[in-house]
């Protein structure tokens, strides 16, 4: 058993993420009985595929829907309203539509976007576009001439 140093910054978002975060949770499109509910998120790369993970508990796979152009993701969906006639001691629940869209760091392959739900967390594979991929330059030998070099000569 290893013992590690505690971190108190472990945990901590750096402080452009914290205002992205809030910035795209403040200008929400309000329904009738308050704001759309938020979805949290993670976004990450796994090798040449990027990975987003949204938390949607509650929902059944056939109420989300799931877009893909370019670089960017857009997730949607709709919380169900509360039955009426209930009288609610705490509400923390929203109900009503959302929209979330990701901004990823290069062009993707929609054709290949896989999703998988379950527990209530969506999980999205983008594999990269193979225009954003590095590619392996060959590199000539040295003592042949170079086209564009002798053309011009």
């Amino acid at each position: 058993m290893a013992i590690t140093r505690w971190d108190p910054f472990e945990g901590m978002l750096p402080l452009r993420d914290a205002m992205n975060r809030l910035f795209e949770e403040s200008f929400i499109r309000p329904n009738g009985f308050g704001f759309a509910p938020p979805v949290t998120l993670d976004v990450y790369t796994q090798g040449e595929d990027y990975v987003v993970e949204a938390a949607l508990p509650g929902l059944a796979p056939d109420s989300i829907e799931v877009t893909a152009l370019g670089s960017q993701v857009t997730i949607r969906g709709e919380y169900p309203a509360a039955p009426e006639g209930r009288r609610y001691l705490l509400r923390e629940r929203a109900a009503g539509r959302f929209e979330r869209t990701i901004t990823l760091g290069s062009d993707v392959d929609t054709d290949k976007v896989q999703a998988h739900y379950e527990h209530g967390v969506l999980r999205l594979t983008i594999p990269k576009a193979e225009s954003a991929r590095p590619k392996r330059v060959a590199i000539a030998n040295g003592t042949a001439a170079s086209p564009a070099l002798t053309a011009g000569a």
